[in-house]
């Protein structure tokens, strides 16, 4: 929105610069009673030119940028209402938007994490957001709890330690 309000003032500038230049010659011959400013025309002409570029610049759709984070409310609000179908979908989608927002596939893994048969691809997930965020204790501390589910207790215990050292460093 920024760039949309620059461009409308340069517009303007530009436009009011080719009334003004466009003026003089005019003003010079009313005012000093002879011609004078002979390149005002082409200046006045060069102002024209920049304020009509500006103008079909400015109409421009502006691509909307994308929010990360709006995505990932939107999955935690549906998440709360039980919709946790619904919410992996949104982390889906998000994550292929954004494939190195290492929060989605956080909050995918502690969706799965409560069924057990997409534990599994809890660990996948959690995987995939500890390679993204290696230093978030946090996701050590839920992928153990996934190891823990799996079955897989020396790997759990390996990551509660490292969730304990990330921790207190």
């Amino acid at each position: 929105m920024e760039t949309r309000s620059r461009i409308e003032q340069w517009r303007r500038a530009a436009w009011a610069l080719a009334a003004l230049f466009g003026s003089l010659p005019i003003a010079s011959r009313f005012l000093l009673g002879h011609w004078e400013f002979s390149e005002a025309a082409e200046l006045a002409f060069l102002c024209l030119a920049l304020g009509a570029y500006l103008e079909i610049r400015g109409r421009r759709r502006v691509k909307a940028l994308r929010d990360d984070a709006a995505a990932l409310e939107r999955a935690l609000t549906l998440a709360a209402e039980g919709r946790t179908e619904d919410a992996i979908a949104v982390l889906t989608s998000a994550v292929r938007v954004s494939p190195r927002l290492w929060q989605a596939y956080q909050y995918r893994g502690q969706l799965r994490l409560g069924e057990s048969d997409t534990w599994s691809e809890a660990l996948s997930d959690l995987n995939e957001a500890i390679r993204l965020a290696p230093k978030e204790s946090h996701l050590y501390a839920l992928r153990s709890q996934v190891y823990e589910r799996l079955g897989d207790d020396s790997s759990a215990r390996r990551d509660q330690q490292t969730a304990l050292a990330l921790r207190d460093n």
